[in-house]
């Protein structure tokens, strides 16, 4: 055990868990705030921290069947610690109150097997019912697993600045193991989760943070050297930067997001990329009369689409008890506005890569299906020969990444291209 487990320890995780059960705002908002708030938790104190009221959020169905009456935040704790980390009655001994150790012992035995298979997966019965549509009874608990898992920690190597061989080397001998990423010609894997923010290559810029799925999503646009090229639901610009890496820091690139908060946060990101092509632009919505002006005269568009985000739930896991089917429908309605709003700023023969980091088809497919019914200029390039073209051997004609097959995050893209005439 890297950490000194000790009472005091055990209620930082307590009181964190009460915050973040409540699902007023995002978990890791919430567990930032915590830390901030808490200076004095070493590093290792934050990881431990983290990692159990995280367990809780991932595990919290079977968790909670497992306390049954017993139900409490020190009890989902114990329970975490116990079955999802992996702890054994020793190591938790020192937190431990009188007859927790026998209760904690009939809590091991327990029998999962008389529980809902939506219970066993750890998720709720709506989205349960919404992956079945896609997915079979038997794939479903090997996908939750996966989501269940906390998510490995990638960088996207700017090609700006140096190249994917010579960051591998430069981190080994800053002493951080890293292998190459399985898809992504960008993408370098950690072994751990060493805290980078100030690392000397990553103030040089040398690196973003990025999943390696996400990675791809950048990859499809194909962006060229002079274009005009617009990140259309840029947020914190993670694709951004690398849209401009691909253009080589010529042409113009616009980021559009409707948060002034979230461009603010590419600021810094785009002084340490060397990038000086990207212009951040605050519309109120798809309809600002910013985006008409552009109509027609853009090279490429990236639609990463506001989304239920059920993808991200190795990173995310709140967000299977935040989200619900009325929220779901909610945003579908927006996705397919904002396609359609984004798809008038190509020129003919221009492209436009819709993307969202969810799981459900009718975030998916189904809304790039009904947008090609109603638009029938566009047509549906197969992703399958655009990321070929860059070394990646991945099938279909829609992008679909999953963590059981992946080990990225669940991303979902399809790549449109306006025809001439």
């Amino acid at each position: 055990m890297k950490v000194r487990f000790t009472p005091a320890l055990f209620a930082h995780a307590e009181n964190l868990l009460g915050q973040l059960l409540n699902f007023d705002h995002p978990a890791d908002a919430v567990v930032s705030r915590y830390f901030r708030e808490h200076r004095q938790l070493g590093h290792a104190d934050r990881g431990f921290v983290a990692e159990t009221v995280f367990a809780v959020l991932r595990r919290g169905r079977s968790i909670e069947a497992r306390c049954a009456d017993n139900l409490s935040d020190r009890r989902r704790l114990l329970v975490a610690l116990l079955v999802v980390r992996g702890w054994n009655l020793r190591e938790l001994a020192p937190v431990l109150k009188a007859g927790e150790e026998a209760w904690l012992a009939s809590v091991a035995a327990f029998d999962e097997s008389a529980l809902s298979p939506a219970v066993r997966c750890d998720l709720p019965d709506w989205l349960y019912e919404r992956l079945l549509t896609s997915f079979t009874a038997d794939e479903i608990p090997v996908l939750a697993e996966a989501l269940n898992r906390p998510a490995p920690l990638d960088l996207r190597v700017n090609t700006l600045k140096t190249d994917r061989q010579a960051l591998l080397a430069q981190l080994a001998e800053a002493g951080i193991a890293a292998q190459p990423g399985a898809w992504s010609p960008l993408a370098v894997r950690l072994r751990d989760k060493p805290a980078l923010a100030k690392h000397p290559l990553f103030l040089s810029g040398a690196f973003e943070v990025q999943d390696e799925g996400s990675q791809l999503l950048g990859l499809l646009v194909e962006a060229k050297r002079g274009e005009m090229v617009v990140d259309f639901c840029a947020g914190a610009g993670g694709k951004t930067l690398l849209l401009g890496a691909q253009m080589r820091n010529t042409g113009r690139l616009y980021a559009f997001d409707v948060s002034e908060r979230r461009l603010s946060k590419l600021k810094p990101r785009l002084a340490r990329s060397g990038l000086s092509n990207v212009h951040p632009v605050r519309i109120e919505h798809e309809r600002d009369q910013k985006v008409k002006r552009m109509a027609g005269k853009v090279d490429r568009v990236l639609v990463d689409a506001p989304c239920s985000g059920l993808g991200t739930l190795r990173r995310n896991p709140d967000l299977k008890w935040r989200q619900d089917a009325a929220s779901v429908a909610e945003l579908t309605a927006k996705q397919t506005s904002i396609l359609a709003a984004a798809a008038t700023l190509l020129r003919p023969g221009g492209r436009l890569v819709y993307a969202t980091c969810s799981l459900l088809a009718e975030e998916n497919e189904r809304i790039v299906e009904a947008f090609l019914a109603a638009h029938p200029a566009f047509r549906l390039v197969p992703a399958e020969q655009v990321l070929a073209r860059q070394g990646v051997a991945l099938s279909g004609d829609m992008l679909h990444l999953l963590p059981h097959l992946h080990d990225t995050d669940g991303f979902f893209a399809a790549v449109l291209e306006k025809q001439n005439g």
